[in-house]
């Protein structure tokens, strides 16, 4: 390391106070879930469910010291029922003497169902404020028992202003052991750098200590594309070993696909091959891209785009590829549509333009004598008794609303999907018109 310490240069950077923290803004901005709980000291056991490199330990760290809790940290990969025991031997300990702990447990998702149900009657009785940090969905990794007592934090990739941000405050603190002298990185060295990350900020920040080290090896000062791709990207596989930004082929692919031209997106996802892409990244986008731009024209096409994605964790590389050049060429070829992606967006600005408004009496269901009473689904029409399977007129907006987000294209299914909203639509005028 360039700072010739034994301790990794991202744990020199972590942030000391939440202030200094990078990220997860719908999480600690002004009002915001975790901000409340720092600002008020009103610590609670979680899960931190998200990738790696995104924070996870470090926010762990700040809500304890922001209560002055004793903060303990276990890996779920490396303890065991034993060192478990010993936590908890230590924080009764610790409670005695009027002090409250945060247990900190990385990749809880490692521990096995005995494992996990060890912390139970802890939490329960308030021995520690437990928080585990998790990869993997939780719904599926943690027992039900554990995690009804947790409350779920989503944590999301560092976008690229939060990698630029980590960046120049680790290039900051590099280039002081250099002073008078400091690197200098171009602006397409950030940019590859950043977007090799992945949005993974540990990673980001131990590529660019490396860089460091070739660069002073090499008594260069002044680091620009050329020399970056010569000297150093090939050591690490950098994304891309032509020069072009690998959000800029993204979008090639993705523009391609949009636009049904297979042979160009065939083109874009080999260079992206070739310049030694993350597969999970790109599997990512193809998923998006069959949600999002092709939708309810072909549906076929999240399943596909799901199968092919399987494949490849399957074979591997180089075999693997041969299945998302499937889904590409599929997708590159499908009936197009934005309409879903667009009926989300209308339909989440609606929701917090109109707040909360009461279930109309006639859509709750009634599940006791007293709600039966107060007229909980009194009047509700059971469609599958209908004669065309439809209700005219029927309301389930709240009342006062209504609204139309989602409009079918005429291309591929939803052509036959806008026929029928069509016909259904004649329907309630009908209806109206006999009134």
């Amino acid at each position: 390391m360039v700072n010739n310490m034994s301790v990794p240069l991202a744990e020199l950077l972590r942030p000391k106070e939440i202030k200094d923290f990078v990220g997860q803004d719908h999480l600690l901005s002004d009002g915001r879930p975790l901000r409340l709980a720092i600002e008020k000291n009103k610590m609670h056991s979680m899960i931190l469910w998200g990738p790696p490199g995104v924070g996870k330990t470090t926010l762990a760290r700040l809500l304890s010291d922001s209560s002055s809790f004793e903060f303990v940290s276990m890996s779920a990969v490396l303890s065991g029922i034993k060192e478990i025991r010993d936590i908890i031997y230590n924080a009764e300990k610790s409670k005695n003497k009027g002090i409250d702990t945060v247990l900190f447990v990385d990749e809880v998702h490692r521990f096995n169902k005995s494992q996990q149900d060890v912390f139970l009657p802890y939490i329960e009785e308030g021995l520690f404020y437990f928080v585990g940090a998790t990869t993997e969905n939780p719904a599926f990794e943690i027992n039900s028992a554990l995690l009804s007592r947790l409350k779920v934090y989503v944590m999301k990739p560092l976008n690229f202003d939060d990698l630029q941000k980590i960046l120049l405050r680790a290039l900051d603190f590099l280039n002081k052991d250099l002073s008078p002298k400091s690197i200098n990185l171009s602006q397409d060295v950030c940019v590859n750098l950043i977007s090799f990350s992945d949005g993974d900020g540990r990673k980001l920040i131990n590529y660019l200590d490396i860089l460091f080290e070739h660069a002073l090896a090499s008594n260069v000062y002044e680091i620009d594309h050329n020399w970056f791709v010569n000297n150093f990207s090939k050591d690490l596989n950098v994304f891309d070993k032509r020069g072009d930004a690998f959000y800029d082929q993204m979008s090639a692919l993705h523009k391609s696909m949009r636009g049904s031209n297979p042979d160009a997106a065939l083109y874009w996802f080999q260079r992206m091959i070739d310049g030694g892409v993350d597969p999970s990244y790109l599997i990512r986008r193809l998923l998006r891209f069959a949600t999002e731009d092709i939708g309810l024209a072909d549906p076929r096409a999240i399943a596909l785009s799901m199968s092919c994605a399987d494949t490849y964790e399957r074979l591997g590389s180089p075999e693997g590829e041969l299945a998302l050049a499937n889904a590409i060429v599929y997708m590159s070829c499908a009936a197009k549509s934005n309409s879903v992606y667009n009926a989300y967006k209308s339909s989440m600005q609606y929701v917090k333009k109109h707040g909360s408004n009461p279930v109309p009496l006639h859509l709750r269901n009634a599940s006791t004598m007293f709600e039966k009473k107060l007229g909980y689904g009194r009047d509700y029409r059971y469609v599958h008794n209908e004669p065309l399977g439809y209700v005219p007129l029927e309301q389930y907006f709240p009342d006062g609303l209504d609204a139309v987000f989602y409009k079918p294209t005429e291309f591929g299914l939803e052509a036959k999907i806008k026929q029928k909203l069509v016909f259904l639509k004649n329907l309630d005028k009908q209806e109206k018109n006999k009134s």
